[in-house]
């Protein structure tokens, strides 16, 4: 089978001090809102709701108590990073939306069929998520598609997300998605501030695929 070469994508932090913020955070609470994008609320129970997805199939999937104490270490600040990926998931919607990427069920089947193969299987690919991006088998395909597009919008972009400058361009369009949607976060759960909430170091797993894809696609001109 061909193997492809993995790359991470880390941004620097001069990179990252390079593109524009992606801050939006309000001074006000809403009741019963963990966070506002564009008019529209994401509510403290849809959050819980999520979280509880993913701790029941850990759960489920590590029934051995010591191992799912092990999962629950592994995954600690599950809300957080859960709320924030939900919103950026919506910051990264918007952007392909004004740049005209649309994603269809064919490519979200396709993507996942590969990504089948490459795992030994359905389950295998559902467990792989779920360890490594706190991805409820419930919610794999919707994870699917907003990886798809990211890179749908990259390519869109013409941003190489192997390099410093692919990666600025990339965040540039995602920050002015983030300005036009208004995004408030119930502060309980933090700033929506790229610098200081490190949101490059939160497993997000459509930046994964999409520098991935430029790795792959660099392999196939050489």
């Amino acid at each position: 089978m061909h193997r492809r070469r993995r790359t991470a994508l880390i941004l620097s932090a001069a990179a990252v001090a390079a593109a524009p913020l992606l801050t939006a955070c309000g001074s006000e609470a809403h009741p019963g809102a963990a966070a506002v994008v564009g008019g529209d609320r994401i509510t403290v129970a849809q959050l819980e709701g999520r979280v509880n997805e993913v701790r029941d199939a850990q759960r489920a999937a590590v029934p051995d108590d010591a191992q799912y104490s092990q999962a629950i270490a592994k995954s600690g600040g599950l809300t957080r990073s859960t709320l924030h990926t939900m919103v950026l998931d919506k910051v990264l919607h918007r952007a392909a939306t004004d740049a005209g990427v649309d994603v269809t069920r064919r490519d979200i089947q396709t993507m996942r069929t590969g990504l089948e193969q490459q795992a030994g299987g359905r389950k295998a690919l559902e467990r792989g998520w779920l360890q490594q991006y706190s991805v409820a088998p419930a919610r794999l395909d919707e994870s699917l598609r907003t990886e798809i597009e990211a890179q749908k919008l990259a390519r869109k972009l013409g941003a190489d997300m192997n390099s410093p400058q692919g990666q600025a361009q990339f965040w540039k369009a995602l920050s002015g998605a983030s300005k036009k949607l208004d995004i408030d976060l119930n502060p309980r759960y933090g700033a929506w501030d790229v610098d200081k909430n490190k949101r490059m170091d939160t497993k997000t797993p459509w930046l994964r695929q999409v520098s991935e894809t430029g790795a792959s696609q660099q392999e196939q001109r050489a």
